[in-house]
């Protein structure tokens, strides 16, 4: 179990540094990109756990509202799960929107009726 952690968390990290090369301003010097590089990666380590645990939460509450109210179920899903899973420079930045809770789309069906 914790080499899967490990190996997870390398993956993560691996991931974001390689997002935030990407994603970099030419306008910004070197130490910036690093400290917006490194805010990303900590961001993402600390708040990663806590979006898993909202969602797998959200999953559990909305099997017990599937029985009353599938397409609840279904909206409770889209809300708990959906929305940033990762802090990037430019959720740092204020470029890019950053939301906990995501939202159900307007025109998605929540759940198929028969």
């Amino acid at each position: 179990m914790k080499w899967v952690v490990i190996l997870l968390l390398g993956l993560l990290l691996l991931g974001q540094s390689s997002a935030a090369a990407a994603g970099s301003d030419p306008n910004e010097s070197t130490p910036e990109q690093v400290a917006y590089g490194a805010g990303s990666v900590l961001g993402t380590v600390v708040y990663a756990p806590f979006k898993a645990a909202f969602c797998i939460l959200g999953a559990i509450g909305s099997a017990f509202t599937a029985i009353v109210s599938p397409p609840t179920a279904g909206k409770i899903v889209g809300a708990s799960c959906r929305g940033t899973w990762s802090i990037t420079p430019d959720v740092l930045k204020g470029k890019e929107k950053f939301q906990f809770v995501g939202e159900v789309r307007p025109g998605e069906p929540a759940a198929k009726k028969k």
